[in-house]
């Protein structure tokens, strides 16, 4: 079946079809960003993404979408460099006895800065790469990013964590939020 839209279907259709997915996603992202910031992180909020998206890894399963061993090290390196940016502009503060995400006003920013230069690169790269390879090697660059930013996030958290339960605040893993100790 995935052989028969990679051969039925023109490349330049598919490269619309998967920007115009791409930027849904990136909206969708900065929406769920924006809404979750007005609720306690947890632990289980930081892991979660990085596993459900996990999930996409299955894809490799059909040879249309495999990826040559250099351009999995070359996507993961690119990924990586993109997370550089995230973890910088994410941090976390106390807040109403619990842990939020603190706003960055310049997080929808470069969440579509990212976003863009992933899409011209995909623009410029369907030229030369097949598409189902070309989806392949985003996937691995967005989870490439997404693993060390999530891993980053769960440092600093846990950091914040030690440290207001040195100020005497407890945190209840199972309520999701931080509790004063009486």
């Amino acid at each position: 079946m995935i052989e028969a839209i990679f051969t039925s279907v023109p490349p330049v259709v598919l490269i619309i079809i998967t920007t115009v997915g791409a930027l849904f996603m990136g909206l969708l992202a900065m929406f769920v960003r924006s809404k979750s910031a007005k609720r306690p992180v947890s632990i289980k909020k930081i892991i979660l993404p990085p596993i459900f998206m996990s999930t996409g890894a299955l894809m490799f399963i059909f040879p249309e979408f495999r990826v040559a061993p250099l351009q999995i090290v070359e996507a993961l390196v690119v990924g990586m460099l993109f997370s550089i940016i995230l973890i910088k502009t994410t941090n976390f503060e106390v807040r109403e006895e619990a842990i939020f995400l603190k706003q960055s006003k310049a997080f929808p920013f470069i969440l579509f800065g990212l976003l863009l230069i992933r899409l011209i690169g995909k623009l410029v790269l369907s030229s030369t790469i097949d598409v189902g390879e070309l989806g392949g090697m985003f996937w691995i660059l967005a989870f490439g990013m997404i693993v060390p930013w999530r891993i980053a996030m769960l440092v600093k958290f846990k950091k914040l964590e030690a440290g207001s339960e040195s100020q005497s605040v407890k945190w209840s893993p199972s309520q999701g939020q931080i509790k004063k100790r009486s």
